[in-house]
């Protein structure tokens, strides 16, 4: 990656995504397949326009691809380009994979000797590498989930188990196994919880060739479900963000939470 991009991406993963107008994702070549020896190819991209990759490629520094029986795969031929990273996935079980970037971090500033320090980096670098007498510190913690499903003949459930960090979603209806015309339901947690009142933003793809977004706003109920009835085929992006308090470190005084998943809907 291009030294001078590793900056902006940092900021870009730390910052609600609401408050940009850039949209973080994973973008597999087909969500549904089956054959001898199924594979798929995932761009990863922080762009302007879903899904066009014209900003940033997505930090694949922690990518995770978890296999139906719950272990880990390799991703093949990871590279990352000017305006998009991208990699395969080798679909050798059959049933359903989860794609995800996971991102957890630390983000301070102070003052020292006149000038503002910048760091970043996680709680346990934090004592070692932050001045425990750091004049105005000021420290928040970030997680964020960037992920996608591809299943490989009929759909399974087993990696669909939460971590309870941070926001998750848990689908209801199976994220392989959405139709136009139909309605699909998912809960979303907070730490291992169902939470009410996010905002869920959807938008279809294609974003570049039409004149609105033609957004989604859903908000989720007590049990932390929201319900959508799709009302045209293509890939959709989801996508929420929340901030509490619940951080990992005394000095950190807010926590802000995202989460998207890339979802592709098909024709009846």
């Amino acid at each position: 990656m291009h030294r001078s991009l590793v900056p902006a991406i940092a900021v870009l993963l730390c910052l609600p995504l609401s408050a940009f107008a850039h949209k973080v994702w994973l973008l597999p070549s087909q969500t549904v397949l089956s054959g001898a020896e199924p594979l798929v190819t995932v761009d990863a991209a922080v762009s302007n326009d879903l899904f066009y990759f014209n900003h940033f490629p997505l930090s694949l520094t922690n990518l995770t691809v978890t296999a139906p029986d719950g272990t880990k795969v390799e991703a093949e031929n990871q590279a990352t380009l000017r305006y998009r990273s991208v990699f395969d996935v080798p679909l050798k079980q059959e049933g359903t994979y989860r794609i995800a970037v996971i991102n957890q971090g630390l983000f301070g500033n102070w003052e020292e000797n006149g000038e503002r320090r910048r760091w970043r980096g996680t709680p346990e670098t934090f004592a070692k590498e932050v001045p425990a007498d750091a004049t105005n510190l000021q420290v928040s913690e970030s997680v964020g989930r960037v992920e996608t499903f591809v299943t490989n003949g009929a759909p399974t459930e087993k990696v669909f188990e939460t971590t309870g960090k941070g926001i998750e979603l848990v689908p209801v209806t199976h994220p392989n196994d959405l139709y136009v015309g139909e309605e699909a339901k998912f809960r979303l947690l907070v730490d291992g919880k169902p939470k009410a009142g996010l905002t869920v933003e959807i938008v279809r793809g294609g974003t570049r060739y039409r004149d609105k977004q033609e957004e989604m706003h859903l908000t989720t109920n007590a049990q932390g479900e929201i319900t959508v009835e799709w009302k045209e085929p293509g890939m959709y992006w989801l996508e929420t963000t929340d901030q509490d308090n619940n951080t990992t470190i005394p000095q950190a005084k807010n926590r802000r939470l995202s989460y998207v998943a890339t979802l592709e809907v098909l024709p009846q």
